[in-house]
């Protein structure tokens, strides 16, 4: 029995000792083919970086789209795919202006469009609408989210004041720019501490009115009084007094600026508003148009050139689109036609 045992015993460790010795030898040849397959793609790379011709260093040409030798000049490689972007941008500013990734910033929205918008629409990712539950819910994230959306008084302020620009600038026909420099001006009005004692509609139309004449496409006092909720008094008050704080250099408006307006509105042809700019122009190589209202003064002319060219509108029509008085265009255009040396028309 005890030899018996002696025996079991001894085959059990050597049986232990093969199996122990196999292990060691795969892990061996493991090791001896990793290490192969490495060198080799070593040396694969290093071949892919070697010239097959002089044996000299390839560099990459992202310009031309090719791998080139340094040595002797051989082009390995040509028409290579460029996985970056198709623009080109020359500082930190205009490479985020160029790049696509996620929407582009805004001066128009007080966070410059960072922040995350929850739809009013109650339904999910197909359309179907949400149950009662679920549209609670909603309604809960909605408004908490209003709430992280203006941490503090000046974000609020800067929120009211910016969609109040938004909407008188898309009831007045105004493009994105336009809002965008209003945007900026109000922004500045802020930063300089220039609100206490104002109001913010006050000061968010007399922005839009700077930034509309900065950009070529004035409207009147009363043309912005009408969409705003502030008087025209205040409208021009705050407007100097933003002008003179900020050193807002801005011309005075040009009657020309509002003839294209106001023909389009009338529906007159192109030659009554080619020959209203005509009789502007004279006008102001006469110096009739200095110390007059810029509106009145295009009004007339877009007045009197219908009538030049047989277009059929009347001074009520032209000054319910211009803003004016009827009065105004008939001493106007009266003007007009006599520094043009016109006969009078009744």
């Amino acid at each position: 029995m005890t030899d018996t045992s002696a025996r079991n015993g001894e085959r059990v460790r050597t049986d232990e000792r093969d199996r122990a010795d196999d292990r060691r030898e795969r892990t061996s040849e493991k090791r001896e083919a990793r290490s192969s397959e490495e060198s080799t793609d070593e040396r694969e790379r290093t071949d892919e970086r070697i010239c097959p011709e002089c044996g000299g260093s390839l560099v990459s040409d992202e310009e031309h789209g090719e791998t080139v030798c340094t040595e002797c000049g051989l082009v390995v490689e040509e028409n290579e795919i460029d996985p970056g972007p198709e623009w080109r941008a020359f500082d930190a500013r205009e490479k985020d202006q160029k790049s696509r990734v996620g929407a582009p910033t805004t001066r128009m929205m007080h966070d410059k469009g960072l922040s995350t918008n929850i739809g009013w629409q109650d339904q999910d990712a197909y359309g179907n609408a949400l149950s009662s539950r679920q549209r609670q819910k909603m309604q809960r994230l909605r408004t908490w989210n209003e709430r992280f959306r203006t941490r503090d008084s000046k974000e609020r302020n800067l929120k009211q004041a910016l969609g109040e620009i938004d909407r008188m600038a898309s009831a007045l026909g105004l493009p994105d720019s336009v809002r965008e420099m209003a945007s900026v001006i109000y922004r500045r009005a802020l930063d300089e501490d220039l609100l206490p004692g104002r109001s913010i509609e006050g000061v968010a139309t007399s922005s839009l009115y700077a930034a509309a004449r900065q950009a070529g496409q004035p409207r009147s006092l009363d043309e912005v009084a009408t969409v705003s909720r502030v008087e025209k008094d205040e409208i021009a008050r705050t407007y100097r007094y933003v002008a003179r704080e900020l050193g807002l250099e801005i011309e005075p408006a040009d009657p020309e600026r509002y003839v294209a307006r106001f023909a389009s509105e009338l529906d007159l042809s192109d030659e009554a508003e080619r020959r209203a700019r005509e009789l502007l122009r004279t006008a102001k190589e006469q110096g009739v148009h200095s110390g007059k209202s810029p509106v009145g003064l295009a009004a007339a002319a877009v007045y009197a050139a219908a009538l030049l060219t047989n277009d059929k509108v009347t001074q009520s029509e032209v000054g319910e689109v211009a803003n004016i008085s009827e009065v105004t265009i008939r001493n106007r255009y009266h003007e007009l036609l006599e520094a043009d040396g016109e006969v009078r028309l009744p």
